[in-house]
């Protein structure tokens, strides 16, 4: 999967499968997990915030079911 490159002090990058639903996020450790079922509307409003690490952290992280990806 694609992903965008961000600035955030804990996610370095970040991409999304809207036919899956799944967003995926690489940390700056560089440890990669899929969130499963993330509505379009949350990866834009991720995309947008003007903290991603925040908006992650709260909306994101204890919401939706992940796994790690091994890469």
């Amino acid at each position: 999967m694609l992903r965008t490159p961000v600035t955030s002090s804990g996610l370095a990058s970040i991409g999304y499968d809207e036919d899956h639903a799944i967003l995926e996020v690489e940390f700056t450790s560089g440890e990669v997990y899929q969130y499963l079922d993330v509505p379009l509307e949350v990866y834009e409003a991720l995309m947008s915030a003007e903290s991603h690490g925040t908006y992650f952290s709260k909306h994101i992280r204890p919401l939706y079911d992940f796994r790690h990806v091994e890469e």
